[in-house]
């Protein structure tokens, strides 16, 4: 996928009214401090464009980013923010599930989850509203940086068992989940797990990868 144009063309707060799209959607859901940021804007290949902060809960918000004219990345609020009020939380997840239910366009969820711990319960939480809502879950486990190489494909498994052991959902017999490691590689702008990704978005839009 080359990226010729992003524009932040939305933003949605707890009142606000989801807008209404022809292109496609893409989503990505995560806890406040698992990279959700960091991944947008490497996907879009900007360096700033998705706001990162050191405080996590930053993103109370749902971002439409269009992309090329083509489709939209969607930044969902962060979850599991501790300090947040209960009301707070109890908000972002009410709007967090009435778009995953209720938007028309939406192709696929993207579920961030820390590579180098068991999935949360927020974690299992959200993997079952995926699909609850008629959608296949694309897991990418960020901070694959941070193991050593020899480590991850341990580390995916077991994500991978741990959320089907605790879901409350099940997967049909023809459908799995996709995993993907993300995290950084060396100086550069290069991502472990980008090409990955694009290739995900891809096939939805009928692409070639």
């Amino acid at each position: 996928m080359v990226i010729r144009s992003v524009n932040l063309e939305t933003v949605c707060g707890v009142t606000s009214t989801l807008p209404v799209h022809s292109l496609p959607e893409f989503a990505f859901a995560g806890k406040s401090n698992v990279g959700k940021s960091t991944l947008i804007n490497g996907l879009m290949r900007r360096k700033s464009y998705a706001h990162t902060s050191g405080n996590p809960g930053k993103t109370q918000t749902i971002n439409f980013y269009n992309v090329n004219d083509a489709l939209y990345l969607v930044d969902l609020p962060g979850y599991g923010f501790a300090t947040a009020g209960v009301e707070a939380r109890r908000q972002w997840g009410r709007m967090i599930e009435n778009y995953l239910h209720h938007s028309a366009s939406l192709r696929a969820v993207f579920l961030l989850v820390d590579i180098r711990h068991a999935p949360t319960d927020d974690d299992v939480m959200m993997y079952d509203w995926i699909l609850q809502s008629g959608l296949t879950p694309v897991i990418i486990a960020t901070k694959a940086d941070k193991l050593k190489r020899s480590q991850v494909q341990g580390q995916l498994s077991m994500i991978r068992q741990n959320l089907e052991a605790r879901s409350l959902v099940r997967l049909s017999g023809t459908s799995d989940m996709t995993l993907i490691a993300w995290g950084g590689m060396g100086k550069g702008e290069d991502r472990i797990g980008r090409d990955e990704i694009y290739q995900v978005i891809d096939g939805y839009l009928g692409e070639p990868a």
